[in-house]
């Protein structure tokens, strides 16, 4: 949730200001940012296919909005934590901390979680490098995010 949406425990499936948010910084050009909720992301994962089209976006939204009204907060994250992809092949937290830390997703410390989140935006790639400035960098901030990324 420190990750990948901190607005998780507040939103009903889409994130208007982080859309609002991606859609300007994505008009100057620079690297491209998506602002697709755990929700969306889940739906995605389920359902969908992992192309770029408007198409699959507004069905993402549709199923997510869906979900948002069928299952609580601690399902949506249980089910999504289950079902995402943390390397070539790797699916879920429990088979990530084991292949990254050797561990259980239980056992793993608050440092080894959020480096497995900084994993989420690309982990086919950094799952290979598993550390790095970018990677430091960021697990830093996931673990500042944490205290307050609480999921009712």
């Amino acid at each position: 949730v420190a990750a990948e949406d901190q607005n998780f425990p507040t939103h009903h499936g889409f994130d208007f200001k982080a859309i609002d948010k991606a859609m300007e910084h994505n008009k100057k050009g620079r690297k491209v940012r998506g602002a697709s909720t755990i929700s969306q992301q889940l739906s995605k994962n389920l359902f969908l296919w992992q192309g770029r089209s408007y198409l699959r976006k507004v069905q993402e939204l549709i199923i997510a909005y869906m979900i948002e009204g069928l299952w609580d907060k601690r399902r949506i994250l249980e089910v999504y934590l289950n079902v995402v992809e943390w390397g070539e092949g790797l699916f879920g937290a429990e088979a990530a901390a084991r292949q990254y830390f050797g561990t259980s997703a239980a056992q793993l410390s608050p440092e080894q979680a959020a480096r497995l989140a900084t994993y989420l935006p690309n982990p086919k790639r950094y799952g290979r490098i598993r550390s790095g400035p970018y990677l430091d960098g960021r697990t830093a901030a996931i673990l500042r995010y944490m205290p307050d990324a609480v999921v009712p």
